[in-house]
């Protein structure tokens, strides 16, 4: 071991070895496993320490410095609340992050378990709020990233200078906050799928309405106490006794009852969620985005059309970054890929959606590797596009030096009567267009419409592209289509709701979905294993709730007037897809979509703490006449 090594070991206590695999990133290809561990054994040597912070608390960060010393190498940093296990400095991972192509081309590979988990000290706090006017001795994940590299340039020999950090989902909110406020050896940075706002659009909520499974399914896991650092954390799988997400769910009755009936108080996280049902301080002082301006290192944002999970926060990312003073490289990139897809995965379907392309290996090769490579070794030329996003539909990749695109222009898909969706022309309201009336269905709690036409336990990513047909078919969803597409139909951007609606309650959600409907001629895959039949397919484009008391104010919950026509207005996350010729647009409408939203007693209360007596049914309009065009805005790429 070299001399200025052997110091720094000194220095960090031993640390026992875990039974847990690593969270992120996944193993390699059985048949390549074995070959890059080997590898990495071959040409890394492993280093473990206690990095200090400016408070004191020390954080366990394990070191892969490679054993070639006749040059020098940049550092690639991921800070993680899910482990950087195997611990023990004799025990090597079978790949590091972000993968193979980095540990051949050379890197000194950081990964650091994050104050309060795992092995670290200091106490977790689930994304702990930004503190932009520190004082001394005061800490947030921005200065500890900071103090950690610091810490790293003074301690770790054979490095370059130059550092980049990455990180997937909560790593890609680390990632984010590393690049707030960051060290200046910090040149590269690329925060994946982040979160970055859980109330509005990440994770557990979107605009107000409680993702259900998805926070039931990972909190037990994720969110047990830890008393003090430790190798062996209980992360096991909640046990529901069922195959069937919806029966599990609606049996469980009032959302309170969980708590009681299989948490028992233990899942910290759980009671601050129930204790915070509105977008009070709690929630604001957890939304990153409004800290991310002045960026200086060189960002690549990247996301997946289809991330069940954090869609918004990789599309919030790139926003905020562009918006307030942008560094000289801010990229976005897009595929048609759910959470982490682009890692791990080929890219090249999703469900019984075939995008035709090994879309993931592309990114890893074509994309990201450059970008590292150019910002931390000076290699390669950087040019990447300002956005460098996948089109759905045509699935091709296409390159826009802005995001969306400048050339997309907002238009106005109309409701009609007889279930039509009136395409922008001419002719508009003042002419008579649209027929006097409204469309109506009665929701019932108790029955609500299912989010996915098959039986699962939980949040399955493939509904974000899954055939609709079986919610189109149901009496409490109102479908609008426009007639056969003579053209192809290109969307680029966000997808503007705007709806005209009364209830006979006094709460609702509503649920819009943006629908591609194939031709009914359209090819079955070949092979067929699930004979799916695509003819007349109805595939989700995107889709999106809104809880319907946030309609005015986040903040400030209020009531539906029964019968009173009242305005919903929302932003669906963003797309590119091309609705082909000879396909048509669809629009649903529903207000249940269970259990991926928790259930609206569809009564104005504090659904966190009511009974089974406020669920009501109840009857729901949407209007579509002349001082009431409720309709759907996309823009289009001309």
């Amino acid at each position: 071991m070299p001399r200025w090594l052997l110091l720094a070991a000194l220095l960090a206590a031993p640390v026992p070895a875990l039974t847990l695999a690593q969270t992120l990133p996944p193993a390699p290809k059985p048949d390549s496993a074995a070959e890059l561990a080997g590898y990495i054994k071959a040409n890394y040597t492993k280093y473990e320490f206690r990095v200090p912070m400016r408070d004191g608390v020390r954080l366990f960060t394990s070191v892969f410095v490679p054993k070639d010393d006749s040059k020098t190498y940049p550092m690639m940093l991921t800070r993680t609340p899910y482990s950087c296990a195997p611990y023990g400095v004799d025990k090597y991972p079978e790949t590091l992050r972000p993968g193979e192509r980095y540990v051949k081309s050379g890197y000194i590979f950081v990964t650091q378990d994050v104050r309060g988990r795992w092995m670290s000290g200091g106490e977790f706090v689930n994304v702990r709020p930004h503190n932009p006017n520190k004082k001394d001795g005061e800490t947030d994940e921005s200065s500890d990233t900071f103090d950690t590299i610091e810490w790293l340039l003074k301690n770790v020999k054979g490095h370059n200078g130059n550092v980049g950090q990455t990180g997937i989902s909560y790593p890609g909110f680390y990632t984010v906050a590393g690049m707030v406020d960051a060290h200046p050896a910090l040149k590269a940075s690329s925060p994946q799928a982040p979160v970055m706002d859980w109330f509005v659009g990440d994770d557990w909520h979107h605009n107000g309405c409680l993702f259900l499974p998805h926070v039931f399914n990972f909190m037990p896991r994720f969110g047990k106490p830890r008393p003090e650092p430790t190798t062996k954390y209980p992360y096991l799988p909640f046990e529901h006794g069922t195959p069937d997400g919806y029966k599990f769910f609606l049996d469980l009755g009032p959302i309170r009852n969980a708590d009681a009936k299989f948490f028992k108080g233990d899942v910290a996280f759980w009671k601050e969620v129930f204790e915070h049902p509105n977008y009070d301080a709690f929630w604001k002082a957890r939304n990153l985005r409004q800290h991310v301006k002045n960026v200086k290192p060189a960002v690549l944002t990247v996301g997946g059309w289809f991330d069940a999970e954090n869609l918004f926060g990789a599309l919030e990312t790139f926003k905020a970054a562009e918006a307030h003073n942008p560094p000289a490289h801010n990229h976005l990139v897009m595929g048609p890929w759910v959470h982490g897809g682009w890692s791990r995965q080929d890219g090249d379907k999703l469900g019984d959606v075939s995008f035709h392309a090994r879309t993931a290996e592309f990114y890893r090769e074509k994309i990201e590797f450059p970008f590292f490579e150019f910002h931390l070794k000076g290699t390669g030329d950087g040019k990447l596009p300002k956005a460098w996003v996948f089109e759905t539909g045509t699935n091709v990749w296409r390159k826009f030096d802005a995001w969306p695109p400048k050339a997309a222009d907002p238009n106005a898909y109309k409701f009609l009567g007889g279930g039509k969706l009136l395409a922008p022309s001419p002719v508009n309201v003042s002419n008579g267009v649209f027929d006097p009336g409204y469309d109506e269905f009665v929701s019932d709690p108790a029955k609500p419409v299912p989010f996915l036409g098959k039986t699962v336990i939980g949040m399955a990513q493939e509904y974000m592209t899954a055939d609709q047909r079986f919610a189109a078919s149901r009496p409490d969803v109102l479908v609008y289509q426009t007639p056969v597409l003579e053209t192809d139909l290109t969307v680029a951007g966000p997808v503007e709701v705007e709806l005209y609606v009364s209830t006979t309650g006094t709460d609702a959600d509503w649920v819009v979905k943006l629908i591609d409907v194939y031709p009914d001629d359209f090819p079955d895959p070949k092979p067929n294993p699930t004979e799916v039949k695509m003819g007349g397919y109805q595939q989700l484009v995107r889709g999106e709730p809104f809880r319907g008391k946030y309609r005015n104010s986040f903040e400030k919950p209020e009531p539906f007037k029964p019968g009173e026509v009242t305005k919903v207005k929302f932003t669906m996350p963003d797309t590119l897809h091309c609705f082909r010729s000879g396909h048509r647009l669809m629009v649903q409408v529903q207000s249940t979509w269970f259990p991926l939203v928790d259930r609206n007693p569809q009564t104005f209360c504090d659904i966190y703490a009511c009974d089974e007596a406020a669920f009501k049914k109840q009857t729901h309009r949407v209007y579509h006449d002349k001082e009431h065009p409720s309709r759907v805005t996309v823009r289009v790429l001309k």
